[in-house]
């Protein structure tokens, strides 16, 4: 998931460069809600144990 993020993030950066501000709003709100979606994810990870950080 996180390499989708960074796709649409770069998708978001060329298209506001090229003036596609559609384009790239969309891609950074989709970006943002993938983001925060990981997030959440992680912190339930890390409170039921299933990810053990070293």
């Amino acid at each position: 998931m996180l390499h989708w993020i960074l796709i649409l993030l770069l998708i978001a950066a060329v298209a506001s460069l090229l003036g596609f501000r559609g384009v790239a709003g969309a891609s950074a709100g989709i970006a943002k809600i993938l983001i925060f979606i990981v997030l959440v994810v992680l912190i339930i990870a890390l409170f039921t144990g299933v990810l053990i950080v070293a």
